[in-house]
């Protein structure tokens, strides 16, 4: 594949480096210092675009990709109000864009099990849940979207909740994610459902961003010769 990486951070270089090692070929990056580059003639002559810049930056970055008519795989996250906005952008333009918060195969297993889990638990009232996430202190938004996407999963099972809140003390209806930025942790999400009698508690914990960058590839891969949008779901088949 001939691949553009818009943002060339920690992500973007981590991506570079596995992408290199697989065959792929880096067209060019795309940084503070060269934004111009993101134009249409540069774009079109690229497979795919990756995506990990800034909750300011991502929405704008995926409709110059769907403009190009270029594949998008967007993994930056603090941005989701506009999901709607950009949805309809995508199909409006027959693009094809896969979003997720987490690349990695291995969170996206635990989004199955924490949706699992929450419809298991649906009918113990007696059960509280909260979310708690660790991050490195360079990242930007809070709570991280993986812990979101958890809460949205939950309260999607769980009629008793309709709302998350964020480092506070949550009402009946609302879901508490805790956010903590501690070096090095790249990322740790823990689900835990709290009774007087037991604790059920489920966690990930990401050692590296590896994970991260080879999910994003396998989903850049996942998407050629499609159009629409897409999930790691579709990438990974699950059900």
């Amino acid at each position: 594949m001939k691949i553009v990486l818009i943002g060339y951070g920690k992500m973007g270089k981590a991506i570079e480096e596995i992408a290199l090692q697989k065959g792929h070929e880096i067209v060019f990056k795309i940084n503070d210092e060269n934004l111009a580059d993101l134009e249409k003639t540069k774009l079109q002559a690229c497979d795919v675009a990756i995506e990990f810049t800034n909750p300011e930056s991502a929405v704008t970055n995926m409709k110059a990709c769907i403009d190009a008519g270029v594949p998008v795989v967007c993994g930056s996250t603090g941005w989701v109000a506009k999901e709607n906005e950009i949805t309809t952008y995508c199909n409006d333009k027959n693009g094809t864009l896969l979003y997720s918060s987490n690349f990695s195969i291995g969170v996206n297993i635990f989004f199955e099990i924490n949706r699992k889990l929450a419809q298991l638990m649906r009918p113990h009232k007696e059960y509280n849940v909260a979310i708690e996430e660790i991050h490195h202190t360079q990242k930007k938004d809070a709570p991280s979207g993986t812990a979101i996407s958890l809460a949205q999963q939950i309260i999607s099972q769980n009629n008793s909740k309709q709302n998350w809140t964020l480092n506070a003390t949550p009402t009946e209806t609302e879901i508490n994610i805790t956010s903590k930025r501690i070096d090095p942790a790249p990322g740790t999400h823990h689900v835990k459902y709290s009774s007087v009698i037991d604790d059920i508690e489920i966690i990930h914990t990401a050692y590296s961003r590896k994970g991260f960058a080879s999910g994003a590839l396998i989903a850049a891969e996942f998407l050629m010769g499609k159009k629409g949008i897409f999930t790691m779901a579709d990438v990974l088949k699950i059900v």
